[in-house]
């Protein structure tokens, strides 16, 4: 049974599309141990709280320094004890010791087709935004092992989206979690679940 940490920073769509596989049983040998959010009161929290889920709040306004954050976060992680540590929108950078604490063993969901409109300063309507400025006619979302970089980690699946003519950021938005991110997230995690993800000089090997 594969134990996973959801961190998640907002609304939990992400979140419960991967609640919603677990009880479809398109992912399958997989509990989800903890949410983690790094805000109060988001939607997401009271997405665990109805699954049953824990759900913990460790917000970097409640530590004096950046780095006490960080070793709290850590801290938190360990006692934990997931096989996997899931970024569902989770909007904190995470830092190199947690990298080297949980290798490969942290994965991101991204909404483009890295390495387009990623790394610094690419996150939520952000990224959507940059698609429609230049002009981009296939978008997408990307899931990721996380690295010591930006958006960089070996990548596991991806999925192209159609950008239309008519499209707002919040609508392209919306598309890229319905028709990519809530189908290659949970794929992900089945896949890791049941063995078929290995990660072999940087690149990612699946096994059907």
């Amino acid at each position: 049974m594969l134990n996973v940490v959801v961190c998640v920073s907002g609304g939990g769509t992400n979140l419960q599309a991967i609640i919603d596989a677990i009880a479809d049983k398109t992912i399958t040998n997989t509990r989800i141990k903890a949410v983690v959010s790094n805000n109060y009161g988001v939607y997401a929290l009271e997405r665990a709280k109805k699954a049953g889920i824990e759900g913990i709040v460790l917000c970097p306004k409640d530590f004096e320094k950046r780095s006490d954050f960080e070793a709290a976060f850590l801290d938190k992680m360990k006692a934990l004890q997931p096989d996997l540590i899931v970024l569902a929108g989770f909007l904190v950078n995470i830092p190199g010791e947690m990298v080297e604490a949980f290798p490969n063993r942290i994965i991101n969901i991204h909404p483009s087709l890295i390495p387009s409109f990623c790394g610094v300063g690419y996150y939520g309507l952000k990224v959507h935004e940059g698609v429609l400025s230049r002009g981009v006619r296939v978008t997408g979302a990307t899931v990721h092992f996380v690295d010591a970089g930006t958006d960089t980690g070996p990548i596991i699946f991806q999925k192209a989206v159609e950008v239309k003519p008519t499209d707002t950021a919040k609508d392209l938005q919306l598309r890229v979690m319905e028709e990519a991110e809530w189908v290659i997230l949970p794929k992900a995690i089945d896949a890791i679940a049941n063995g078929r993800i290995a990660v072999v000089d940087g690149k990612v090997q699946i096994s059907e």
